[in-house]
């Protein structure tokens, strides 16, 4: 099969898609990345290759946290930050998308789109109320699998009002309203309410939210929290078919751009990276008052990628 894949690496989840020439989804998967996203990467991509056999890459992108890793480790031919990833594949999907809604395992995001152009965007800088980790910390608490957490709040009669301007006050009140006698779908409902109120008065500030809205990233999946941003923005929240791994989508479209429908030649390693071994180390330098810290990454003991710095001291050739 031929076509192009696209690498999401995050603090919390991995996501790998591989599309054909059309740009068609024929396989994803959506893994953790456990702190060891070099692992993840491998045990993903051999999990694909096992199950979908001969794969001819035409192209490969990286986004994500760990995509200069992962994009010297594989040889992508672009490397692009996740407001650019997942603005073009929600723009691919729904060429009208003016709003995007991004929540993943530890951060989220806005972007405002308009005729297809990021014209803003905001991430989350301080708290990560909200976000996919937190929510599956507050599940487990409750003891209820994160799979039945937007259901439970969809049969909510009566919300409590949660404080949710912080995940530490939320969890707090959380706990006293179980001590008052709330019962759990009141509480979860409450709790949904509130995370999409701290959303948007912190990542969604200022910002000009018009239709169509779409909801992308991990947290998608809860049902809870669409329908407390429908019940906030009073519009319509889309989630796509493949909310959770848009970004490994969008990158692999821009790797198509990159290598021009596959007429150039792609860098990607090929499918014997698998058995290879990947070290990273940094340093500091000390070269100026900037004290850079410059990361050094090593294939089968041989430098191959070097990032960090601000100026070419350490360049690679």
């Amino acid at each position: 099969m031929r076509g192009y894949l696209g690498i999401d690496v995050g603090s919390v989840s991995t996501n790998i898609v591989f599309t054909n020439e059309q740009m068609e989804v024929l396989d994803s998967l959506y893994i953790r990345t456990q702190g060891r996203p070099i692992d993840a990467v491998q045990r993903g991509m051999a999990q694909m290759y096992d199950k979908d056999g001969d794969l001819q890459i035409l192209g490969v992108g990286t986004t994500g946290s760990g995509r200069h890793l992962i994009g010297a480790m594989v040889g992508a031919d672009c490397i692009k930050n996740e407001i650019t990833a997942h603005a073009v594949a929600a723009s691919h999907l729904n060429p009208e998308v003016r709003t995007v809604l991004e929540i993943g395992g530890q951060d989220s995001k806005i972007i405002l789109l308009r005729q297809g152009i990021v014209v803003d965007f905001a991430m989350n800088t301080v708290c990560a109320a909200g976000t996919g980790s937190f929510l599956d910390q507050q599940a487990s608490r409750l003891g209820i699998p994160i799979e039945k957490f937007g259901e439970l709040a969809l049969q909510s009669q009566n919300p409590v009002r949660i404080a949710g301007r912080c995940s530490v006050f939320a969890e707090s009140d959380m706990i006293h309203k179980q001590q008052m006698g709330h019962n759990t779908s009141d509480i979860i409902a409450g709790l949904c309410a509130a995370l999409v109120r701290n959303y948007l008065n912190n990542v969604g500030k200022g910002k000009n939210i018009q239709e169509p809205v779409t909801f992308q990233g991990g947290v998608a999946a809860n049902v809870g929290i669409r329908q407390a941003f429908e019940d906030a923005l009073k519009v319509q929240v889309i989630v796509p078919e493949h909310y959770n791994v848009m970004g490994a989508i969008g990158c692999a479209l821009l790797a198509r751009e990159e290598v021009h429908n596959g007429e150039k030649s792609s860098k990607f390693k090929g499918f014997e990276m698998l058995d290879m071994e990947f070290q990273a180390s940094s340093f500091e330098c000390d070269g100026c008052p900037n004290h850079c810290e410059v990361i050094n990454f090593k294939q089968n003991g041989k430098l191959i990628a070097r990032w960090g710095a601000r100026c070419p001291r350490w360049e690679v050739g």
